[in-house]
């Protein structure tokens, strides 16, 4: 289908890659991973013909059609929405005005002459190509990829230049889609789609009948959406089967075995050179030193590339707040004649985490600024609890930083106990290294100064912190150490993120955004997507979420109820559906209960053995109250282990 052979590429005087060999295969769903600046998006562009190699070849099949969406930069003009869509159907609109005009010549054309009997044999050929090829079917074609990336119908007569820059990219990929090239190459596709186009675009991948290949910082996408991973490392290309979970894992074994071999290697090299030193000045060792020295020479030297290192970093614990961070009552906010919130009820409580869901418009970023303050509630109020104090962070919050300040001091003010090094480290991960570090604030993108608006709240929190999409711009490693920090945060977190691992890894709650109100769920998005399943979308909510009294939440909670047990669509019907990130870490969580069961159950022994030799009494009350404590411990572990077995082995 396409392949590359001994292909290597430079940028200036740097070597992204070498000695490049691939096959593209039709059909497979290949992801592109590699730190940045290794040459992903330069290499797709090579892929697309959109540069050239240095060394090596390309070498695509006759007749393969290739379909490309970079990063940014599209923009489109002077059609609507619908109709730029339909240019990628030119060629069957052309054959569908030729079938009409030859459906007209055969209604007045002499039925018996050598004209007609042309004209109806080419309108018989086209109108069986124009079916073939579904060409009956193009508005609806168009109308069903418009609306799963997002577009209402009203979207569909506006003027392509009307819209932003993301939706102009929504718009682009519209069109590759709709094209169907025989390899789609997506270079960040998810950049600006929401969390429910993201899920329709997932299924529309599964399903596509040809190969893609995509550059994602999205973890869960890529496990669901690809079965093969080709990662740029060490100015190679290594390829793995498998999504990228269980790249990670060969990644690891793999990198094991090249450190095992530099080893052996090593020793060979320290083992040869130290025969060669030592008999060099010997004429009767001569011949055996000269073989040694040509053997030396013969060896490839095995190279192990420095790995960038793990950033691990802990928010400085703030002060706590009250039990009750924020409560909202009657909570209704609108612009003009257009209601956004609507009598809405919630509360939420210190160490929530809470995600905020819902379709692009429905209100999320509003709720974010009424409950910051940032904006004034058209009716109703919103509370916040005793010694709360909120830190904001916007999609554009690098319209609030002082441009003249450079990077290293602007964040060494913010965090005076922190030091440099620590900041610098922090910095780094978010991909402002060396003398980036000493730029003035003004010089940097919109996205770069984003970045560092996040890393900037990192150092010196609040007890209550609010992000708006604060996972936008930052590439996995970043993310990870985003993750990891609100994760140990002892504080309260609400954010809007469209990223479903990032999402499924720190959500206590989901909270969805729709058609004015708000619906509170426990647990991450995995739950919230299995609960609105069971329950219609409507049943297992929680009261303060729809100011339901008391009794219609106990109905609702009881109709929920009887349906999970034995309803037509109970999950007893069918087994539950988990995403690979959630199975992964419950195996992980067996395993280390597996390992920790056995050391409660020894360590009880060993201190019952204890209690058997009487020292004093003191000592005799202070085992006794470990071993009950370990006790249960070892009953809470055991019935634990049982439930996630039994969750397992239902999947």
């Amino acid at each position: 289908m396409l392949s590359l052979q001994n292909a290597g590429k430079r940028f200036g005087p740097r070597v992204l890659f070498l000695e490049a060999n691939w096959l593209i295969r039709s059909r497979e769903k290949t992801a592109l991973v590699g730190a940045n600046g290794t040459g992903k998006s330069t290499l797709m562009k090579v892929l697309a013909g959109l540069e050239t190699l240095d060394y090596g070849g390309l070498q695509q099949t006759r007749g393969m059609s290739i379909g490309y969406l970079p990063q940014e930069g599209l923009a489109l003009a002077g059609r609507s929405v619908f109709e730029e869509c339909l240019t990628v159907f030119d060629e069957l609109r052309e054959m569908e005005r030729e079938v009409e005009h030859l459906g007209g010549q055969l209604a007045v054309l002499d039925h018996a002459g050598a004209e007609y009997e042309a004209a109806a044999e080419r309108y018989s050929m086209l109108q069986e190509r124009f079916h073939a090829l579904d060409g009956y079917a193009l508005d609806a074609q168009v109308g069903g990829v418009l609306t799963g990336l997002g577009f209402s119908k009203e979207d569909w007569a506006r003027q392509t230049d009307e819209f932003s820059g993301g939706w102009q990219m929504r718009i682009a990929l519209a069109k590759l889609l709709l094209a169907k090239p025989n390899l789609l190459l997506l270079d960040e596709p998810t950049n600006h789609l929401d969390l429910e186009t993201r899920n329709w675009l997932e299924d529309y991948l599964k399903n596509y009948p040809f190969g893609y290949i995509l550059i994602s910082h999205d973890r869960y996408f890529l496990d669901v959406t690809i079965d093969r991973t080709v990662e740029i490392w060490n100015k190679r290309l290594n390829i793995y089967q498998g999504n990228y979970t269980k790249y990670l894992g060969q990644k690891d074994e793999r990198r094991t075995q090249l450190e095992a071999a530099y080893r052996n290697q090593r020793i060979q090299i320290e083992h040869l050179e130290s025969f060669i030193n030592r008999f060099r000045a010997q004429a009767t060792k001569a011949k055996q030193v000269q073989s040694r020295i040509k053997e030396l020479e013969k060896i490839e030297r095995i190279e192990i590339p420095e790995e960038e290192p793990v950033i691990h970093f802990r928010f400085p614990q703030p002060p706590p707040s009250g039990r009750m961070v924020v409560e909202a009552e009657g909570l209704s906010k609108s612009y003009g004649p257009k209601k956004v919130l609507e009598n809405v009820r919630f509360s939420i409580e210190r160490g929530d985490r809470v995600a905020l869901v819902g379709v692009n418009g429905a209100g999320k970023s509003t709720l974010i600024k009424l409950l910051t303050g940032a904006e004034s509630p058209t009716g109703g109020q919103v509370k916040l609890g005793h010694n709360v104090v909120s830190e904001y962070f916007a999609q554009d919050q690098y319209k609030v930083l002082d441009g003249d300040a450079r990077m290293l001091d602007d964040i060494s003010r913010a965090a005076l106990k922190v030091p440099e090094q620590e900041l610098r480290s922090l910095l780094g991960c978010f991909l402002f290294r060396g003398d980036d570090v000493f730029k003035p604030l003004g010089v940097l993108s919109g996205g770069e100064r984003n970045r560092f608006a996040l890393a900037r709240i990192l150092v010196s929190p609040s007890n209550f912190l609010l992000l708006d999409e604060p996972t936008n711009h930052l590439d996995m490693r970043a993310k990870d150490v985003l993750l990891e920090a609100i994760a140990a945060f002892s504080g309260t977190v609400v954010f809007v993120s469209h990223d479903r691992y990032f999402i499924d890894r720190l959500a206590t709650r989901v909270m969805e955004v729709e058609g004015g109100d708000v619906i509170s769920y426990e647990g991450n998005y995995e739950d919230y997507l299995r609960r609105k399943e069971l329950a219609g979308g409507s049943l297992l909510v929680e009261t303060a979420a729809k100011g339901k009294s008391p009794e219609a939440s106990a109905t609702a909670q009881a109709a929920a109820a009887e349906k999970d047990a034995g309803g037509e669509d109970s999950a007893k019907d069918r087994p539950r559906r988990l995403n690979p990130i959630k199975q992964k870490q419950m195996e992980e969580r067996c395993v280390f209960l597996e390992e920790e069961i056995p050391r409660i159950e020894g360590s009880i022994a060993h201190t019952e053995e204890q209690l058997g030799v009487y020292v004093s009494a003191a000592e005799t009350q202070r085992l006794s109250t470990l071993a009950e404590e370990l006790r249960g411990q070892l009953a809470a572990f055991t019935v634990e282990w049982e439930e996630l077995m039994m969750q397992l082995e239902g999947a």
